[in-house]
């Protein structure tokens, strides 16, 4: 029997009951990530990856190259 996960929304998310924000739910030592828009996909993956994504995105490293 699975248990049902508890999402919590993205504290970027604007706070309505909207379908426009990221959902993350934890569940033993693995981590799931889904837009609520298409609920039923759900990416899957632990802390350290994660992590390790986060820090990239905070320190711009995806930032697309701005034409000269």
């Amino acid at each position: 029997m699975t248990q049902a996960r508890h999402w919590q929304k993205s504290s970027f998310s604007d706070g309505s009951d909207g379908d426009a924000c990221v959902e993350l739910a934890a569940s033993a030592r693995t981590l799931h990530l889904r837009e609520s828009e298409t609920p039923d996909t759900e990416l899957t993956t632990t802390t350290e990856p994660l992590a390790h994504l986060i820090r990239g995105v905070k320190s711009g490293l995806f930032h697309a190259a701005t034409p000269r």
